[in-house]
């Protein structure tokens, strides 16, 4: 089989995943449960423009304001970051994710949301750099592991997220939220196993 088949058919099914991984409520960044989606499922989000609902107008502005006033206040900086992450708003959210970093440089969480904004604005060598540094500092950081393997994907080096994906699953075994990567992973290896790897 050629590779460029290979590629999409995997693409395909890590995006079939991916969706699933969503309702598993995993998809989120790392330090909220209330928080948005990361980089596929949030870049299918509207993003505010004219038809921005009054509240998040209200809540960034209050927000940026509470940031330019106190430049300790990390809180802020973060919650802005996720705000604007919401909605699909990478580039801002990034500039407060390192802003927040700046103040707070061993916050994991906040790299990995960091790490997130930059996937979904297609950096993902960048991003991988992030799920690094994030899984120097805590190896069993989940969230890291996860969009490291995304990041993998998405600069074409599939082998290696599925041995970071693996190495994820043998370490949370069981664990719901990860019940979809599970599934997608034995359907990748079925399809390999069926002839459907490169040749």
């Amino acid at each position: 089989m050629k590779r460029e088949p290979m590629v999409f058919a995997v693409a395909g099914m890590i995006f079939g995943f991916v969706l699933g991984y969503m309702a598993a409520g995993l998809g989120h960044p790392a330090t909220s449960e209330s928080r948005p989606p990361l980089p596929a499922e949030a870049s299918a989000r509207r993003a505010p423009g004219a038809g921005a609902s009054p509240v998040y107008t209200d809540e960034v502005r209050t927000l940026e304001s509470l940031a330019a006033r106190d430049k300790q206040n990390v809180q802020a900086r973060i919650e802005l970051g996720r705000l604007l992450m919401e909605h699909a708003q990478y580039e801002a959210a990034a500039r407060w994710y390192r802003e927040a970093l700046g103040l707070r440089p061993a916050d994991n969480d906040v790299r990995v949301d960091l790490g997130a904004s930059l996937l979904s604005l297609g950096r993902a060598p960048d991003a991988l750099a992030e799920f690094e540094q994030a899984l120097k500092n805590d190896p069993s950081h989940k969230q890291a592991l996860y969009n490291k393997g995304l990041a993998l994907m998405r600069t074409g080096r599939e082998p290696e997220a599925v041995v970071v994906w693996d190495g994820l699953l043998k370490r949370y075994p069981g664990d719901p939220q990860l019940q979809g990567l599970k599934d997608q992973m034995e359907r990748l290896r079925a399809g390999r196993g069926a002839g459907g790897g490169p040749s």
